[in-house]
């Protein structure tokens, strides 16, 4: 497909913010998989494509992290194998979705993760007793994982929850090790889309080159001051691109709503793709 140069441009500066958001306090593909789906990008590509940038980017910020000691990567290998098997499930997955699902059900869930970013309550920033083992741990991330290779927004963000909630750690070492999980995920959903042939490669070329710009930025703040005050401005930015998918007529997500006497929307655009 072909991009003009000025959307290029604006998809590697959504992608610097995104991954100087993502470092900080996950939720980077908030703002990238919309913004990719409005230049045009079909959906499953605009997934792959993301999956792309932000491996290589958050690969960049999980090396800060580690340099700066706040990554275990003995007490979180299990756990990173859990979420790297979920994702490969995942990225697998969602190629056998038809793509008309796909653009009617992104925005759907982009809206409920902005509501989650909005409504979450604030994370601890002090070590706590773990609530939950090990195991238990490795099932909730392969869980995430799942999800993280099936679509992807919010994953760092629900890493880190779990970490703070379930494994007991303070937000700059959850958001640490969430580097280290979510490293995991992205290497596993990238080489699943790698098989299916989904990724733009010069397009998300570029695009990680921002983002490793954007998460390094990301990474220093968060170590420096936490992941304060980034919310806010993911949910308006991640709200404002949502609007823009669907301010456009030709989006699936409005021919659910019309007539039965408009013709048989849902039996075309729900259909399973072609074999």
């Amino acid at each position: 497909m072909h991009l003009t140069i000025e959307a290029i441009a604006f998809l590697m500066g959504i992608a610097l913010l995104a991954g100087t958001i993502d470092a900080m306090a996950g939720g980077g593909g908030l703002l990238t998989i919309p913004a990719l789906m409005a230049a045009g990008v079909p959906p499953v590509s605009a997934l792959a494509t993301n999956k792309l940038q932000s491996t290589i980017g958050t690969g960049s910020a999980f090396l800060t992290f580690h340099r700066a000691g706040k990554v275990d990567l003995r007490a979180f290998a299990l756990p990173a194998l859990g979420a790297f098997l979920g994702s490969m499930a995942g990225g697998t997955a969602v190629q056998f979705i038809d793509p008309g699902f796909l653009a009617a059900f992104v925005p759907v869930l982009l809206i409920a993760m902005g509501l989650y970013f909005l409504l979450a309550p604030p994370m601890s920033e002090v070590d706590r007793h773990a609530r939950m083992g090990r195991a238990g741990l490795t099932i909730v991330m392969t869980g995430i994982g799942f999800y993280d290779g099936f679509f992807g927004p919010g994953t760092g963000s629900f890493l880190t929850t779990a970490l703070v909630a379930l494994g007991g750690l303070g937000l700059v070492r959850a958001i640490g090790n969430t580097k280290f999980l979510n490293l995991s995920t992205n290497v596993a959903g990238l080489l699943a889309m790698i098989a299916g042939g989904k990724v733009l490669w010069l397009l998300g070329a570029g695009m990680a080159a921002a983002n490793v710009v954007g998460n390094q930025l990301g990474a220093r703040l968060a170590i420096r001051f936490g992941g304060k005050g980034v919310r806010p401005l993911l949910v308006v930015m991640s709200f404002a691109l949502t609007v823009k998918l669907l301010s456009d007529p030709a989006n699936p997500l409005w021919t659910l709503f019309q007539s039965p006497a408009s013709g048989a929307i849902v039996s075309t655009t729900l259909a399973p793709p072609a074999r």
